[in-house]
């Protein structure tokens, strides 16, 4: 099945999309298993961090990109908080479909006017973009899980870049190991009514799977996660080694990683509604092209 742009993923009203990040291929393959488990369009996210990880987008973009395309499910490639316009370049040439550009950690003004420029730039290619206005928790130490973004500043943030998509601020923080998070609802419901694109919720690894339905239900659309995939995998490894001290092929105890990390996306998948009427799930049942 060819890759999908971000848009024929969208979810109908009520529904979310997941979108999970990928540190390794394994990642990627048991994310897209997930999500054909589910019978539901997915995102495969690369974080800068992930490139780093490998030294280069290259080698672990490819992959994302070989997975999606072979997936029996829909799947966007998505380029996750890059500060980097070059990475952002780089993604988009490879074929990534959408792109997180982080300008956050700027002054405002400077904000909008570097994600602006990015946005026009993606948009020269057709490419989906996604941004960041209001603090969210745990990067860098330096976000609390206190901070909020106004409606009337996310809307005006939105006009002003023309993003298709904005992550907000409502209460969770990135890399929670406990999932005890409390969202704030109404803040959710008056992002939605006042910014005309897309909301995201970041930081979803440490919310509860009846918040994280809420949250749906009130507006977010985009779910992603991260932590909450690598707690399942890195438990996974530790109980195969555990149960077999003489264990030491790879592929033996990755492979139990990955099967739950699998399970736990299709489980996901399902906490937050994402069976839906999107284009581009009709257009899998159908056999039309996406595109």
């Amino acid at each position: 099945m060819p890759l999908v742009p971000m848009p024929d993923a969208v979810p109908a009203p009520g529904h979310g999309l997941g979108a999970f990040n990928v540190i390794q291929v394994e990642h990627a393959e048991a994310i897209a298993a997930g999500a054909e488990r589910a019978g539901t369009p997915v995102v495969l996210q690369v974080s800068e961090n992930c490139v780093a990880y490998h030294g280069a987008l290259a080698p672990i973009g490819q992959a994302v990109l070989a997975v999606a395309r072979a997936a029996a499910v829909p799947v966007v490639a998505h380029l996750d908080h890059a500060t980097s316009p070059d990475l952002v370049r780089e993604a988009v040439a490879l074929g990534f479909g959408s792109v997180m550009f982080d300008a956050s950690g700027l002054p405002h003004g400077a904000n909008v006017a570097a994600t602006a420029e990015v946005t026009a730039r993606c948009h020269a290619d057709g490419v989906w973009v996604e941004a960041e206005l209001g603090e969210i928790g745990g990067k860098d130490g330096v976000h609390a899980p206190h901070a909020r973004t106004d409606p009337g500043d996310a809307a005006r943030y939105a006009a002003a870049t023309g993003v298709d998509a904005l992550a907000v601020a409502v209460g969770t923080s990135h890399a929670m190991l406990t999932r005890d998070t409390v969202l704030d609802l109404p803040l959710i419901a008056r992002l939605a009514a006042a910014v005309p694109v897309p909301l995201v919720l970041h930081g979803s690894s440490g919310v509860p799977d009846r918040a994280l339905t809420a949250a749906v239900e009130h507006g977010m659309v985009k779910i992603n996660v991260a932590t909450q995939l690598n707690k399942v995998y890195t438990g996974a490894v530790r109980e195969r080694l555990g149960a077999d001290p003489a264990l030491v092929d790879p592929r033996r105890y990755i492979a139990a990683g990955r099967d739950a990390v699998a399970a736990e996306v299709a489980r996901l998948l399902g906490v937050i509604g994402a069976a839906s009427s999107s284009r581009a799930t009709s257009s899998a049942v159908t056999g039309e092209s996406s595109r």
